[in-house]
């Protein structure tokens, strides 16, 4: 495949290991959350891969970091951006796909997943 090719060079990046769920996981509940929060949310992911990921998607413009130094330890937050958004909306059509053709989840295709406790 080309290297050039827009499908490639996007899933360059989207298709490394958690990648997607870390999006899914700061599109629920608070606009910003701690990493502790989000490993406590993702049980089976380790700490080293969750920061080395996060630097990955802030550094892609996916989501944004803020650090607050005035708290011990220093508290780091993070977000999705506009770009990140729309590309949820992406994700849930890829969903609404799933469950059609693939998947058998009748209360997943009920549920929003912003309000999902999954």
């Amino acid at each position: 495949m080309d290297h050039t090719c827009t499908v490639y060079r996007t899933m360059e990046y989207l298709s490394k290991k958690w990648a997607i769920l870390i999006l899914h996981q700061l599109s629920k509940g608070e606009e910003w959350q701690r990493f502790s929060a989000i490993k406590s949310s993702m049980k089976e992911i380790t700490p080293k891969v969750l920061a080395e990921r996060l630097r990955e998607l802030e550094e892609e413009g996916l989501i944004e970091k803020r650090v607050d130094t005035t708290c011990i330890p220093v508290k780091s937050e993070y977000r999705l951006t506009e770009m990140s958004r729309e590309l949820m909306t992406v994700v849930h059509d890829l969903k609404m796909w799933a469950l059609k053709w693939k998947i058998d989840n009748p209360a997943c295709g009920r549920m929003n997943c912003h309000f999902c406790t999954l």
